[in-house]
């Protein structure tokens, strides 16, 4: 379906301004990049960028080249420019401070779903409010909290459940950090790596291995992007169980053991992707409203265990690399830019 074209907005004539914004330019290949900046025109605003925050998953799948053609328009960021592969401007964790637009929202502290840019004009409508109680800095998981909110509408959970999260990384243990104010009988997050039960248990969140997580769940969230953490989810979830896929691929093919637990215990395997509401809540909640009941969610100072690593804004084209090969293992890479670095 085609939409309907909208009249460009009326902009004021201005001195012109620029901004800096990183851009992915070819397989593992970033730069930082100058652009002209419009002055806002009816119903816009100016922010600039105090944070962002990279979604390791799915950006290093950008990053490396590996979002699938056949799906490319459906995968793109609120605010992208250019097409995948590249080059291209994309994220989606950007907190800032509104300096020009309608007198009531000067001031105020926002998130965005916008690339990693130091100074943005977007619409009115594509700003949260950050609530008093949320710090600027954590406020960049939000799109985070998005993601494992909406899975969680998806799933339904229920009083007595018997829940895994299969993945320690960010949307898994943003997941289980959610889950863990459900009246559940059990709550386990599974993972391999041991050096990440010390996060797990400050979520106050029980850390298993694999082979001793238990079974018979009701429903299994898989965050691990692996065929082996999918395989296990088959395994944990009981008969006529649901896992919830939770983890984006890419262009990776994936091998799974079907001919054993899935048909035999009759079991489902269910997408969660945050492009739209979960069906149970669409026709009653939009993605604003869900925006703001994640940012709301942040206001526990647990959260503050996601934010594992942090960088100016200069070095983000390295940050990636980084990511990319290894050298840097965090779970939310924070980016600050030159305003906030002696906050």
């Amino acid at each position: 379906m085609t939409l309907p074209q909208q009249p460009a907005p009326q902009r004021a004539q201005t001195h012109r301004q620029t901004a800096l914004a990183y851009w992915t330019v070819g397989p593992c290949q970033g730069e930082l990049r100058s652009e002209d900046l419009p002055a806002p025109a009816q119903g816009e605003v100016l922010v600039r960028a105090l944070y962002s925050g990279i979604s390791r998953g799915t950006e290093l799948v950008v990053h490396e080249a590996h979002v699938p053609p056949r799906i490319a328009k459906k995968m793109r960021a609120p605010h992208q420019t250019g097409d995948f592969p590249a080059p291209v401007k994309f994220g989606y964790l950007s907190v800032g401070v509104v300096e020009e637009g309608p007198e009531d929202w000067i001031g105020q502290s926002v998130f965005c779903l916008h690339p990693h840019q130091d100074r943005y004009v977007v619409p009115l409508t594509s700003l949260t409010r950050i609530p008093d109680g949320v710090p600027a800095r954590r406020a960049v998981l939000t799109g985070i909290a998005e993601i494992a909110l909406n899975a969680l509408w998806e799933a339904g959970p229920r009083l007595g459940d018997r829940i895994a999260v299969v993945g320690a990384g960010l949307v898994g243990g943003m997941t289980a950090a959610l889950l863990r104010s459900f009246p559940l009988e059990r709550l386990q997050l599974v993972e391999t790596d041991p050096g990440k039960r010390g996060f797990v248990e400050s979520l106050g969140v029980e850390f298993v291995h694999p082979d001793d997580a238990q079974q018979d769940c009701d429903i299994v969230f898989h965050c691990s992007a692996t065929d082996e953490g999918l395989a296990r989810s088959l395994q944990l979830v009981g008969d006529e169980g649901e896992i919830i896929e939770m983890s984006w691929y890419g262009n990776r093919a994936v091998s799974l053991p079907l001919g054993e637990d899935f048909h035999a215990r009759r079991l489902s395997i269910r997408a969660s992707q945050v492009g739209v509401v979960a069906r149970s809540r669409r026709h009653r909640r939009t993605s604003s409203e869900r925006l703001e009941l994640a940012v709301s969610l942040l206001r526990d100072p647990v959260f503050d265990a996601f934010l594992t690593g942090e960088s100016q804004f200069e070095e983000l084209p390295g940050v990636f690399d980084g990511l990319e090969n290894g050298e840097l293992d965090d779970l939310c890479h924070v980016i600050a830019y030159p305003a906030t670095r002696k906050a």
